[in-house]
């Protein structure tokens, strides 16, 4: 029953093994094509049965074959994340009868989505060579592609949802940053309009209740920065995936 289902979560375990060359190489300016896998501490290139993603981990107990160097847990993490996630965006997709052509589109941002928010985790920075792709991606996937939202909805949504951002940025540049309002404009062409305001608030809301629970413990001081885009970026796959239902749940309740 959910053949298609697994092959696609399979995938997204390999893709989630390169995002983690992404999440890696793309901070510090390395290509990720060139050179290969290889342990970032002996410099020692990564054979096949090193590179399968999860299980290589779980075969060498988290170290490296040459240097028993510690393999930190991000890496099946990230695999095993983008496989669930696959997952989920693939059992939405037959669901709703999408487009086979809407369902590859999904599946690129939410990897994107992944990567862009382990990047801003560890460094605060959303990368343009992401961001701006991305946003690209959406446009021309909308206007390309039948299904939600449309070419014009996807254009009027990452406009209005950007500029708004982008005037919050002018206001307040300490609290938010430009690599910020790209991410925002990408998530308004693939979500569209209304969903992407319930991904802004679904992601403000989660990242007000943890920023004050982290301040309330002490792990953060007030007005530390603190990276925005992995609660962008769950807001944005938490709506891609259960939008539609939140949404369904709402106007019930309140009719």
């Amino acid at each position: 029953m959910y053949f298609v289902e697994i092959i696609i979560a399979l995938l997204g375990f390999l893709i989630g093994s390169f995002l983690n060359v992404v999440i890696y190489r793309i901070p510090r300016k390395e290509s990720i094509v060139s050179p290969g896998s290889h342990c970032p501490a002996c410099g020692q290139s990564l054979g096949a049965r090193e590179l399968i993603p999860i299980v290589s981990f779980l075969i060498q107990k988290g170290q490296c074959r040459s240097c028993q160097a510690r393999i930190p847990w991000r890496y099946p993490a990230v695999e095993l994340l983008t496989g669930i996630l696959f997952f989920l965006t693939a059992s939405l997709s037959f669901h709703t009868g999408m487009h086979p052509a809407r369902l590859v589109l999904n599946l690129s941002f939410v990897a994107v989505l992944v990567a862009l928010a382990l990047i801003d985790l560890n460094t605060f920075l959303l990368p343009d060579v992401l961001t701006l792709p991305l946003l690209g991606i959406g446009l021309l996937g909308a206007f390309l592609i039948p299904g939600d939202p449309s070419g014009l909805e996807s254009a009027l949504s990452a406009l209005g949802a950007g500029g708004s951002f982008w005037i919050i940025a002018r206001v307040y540049p300490q609290g938010m940053g430009l690599g910020d309002v790209k991410l925002v404009a990408a998530m308004g062409a693939f979500l569209g309009f209304p969903a992407i305001f319930l991904a802004l608030f679904v992601g403000s809301l989660v990242g007000s209740v943890l920023g004050v629970f982290r301040l309330s413990i002490g792990q953060k001081r007030f007005r530390q920065q603190i990276p925005f885009g992995p609660y962008l970026a769950l807001g944005a796959i938490l709506t891609l995936l259960w939008g539609t239902r939140i949404f369904d749940w709402y106007w019930a309740w309140v009719q």
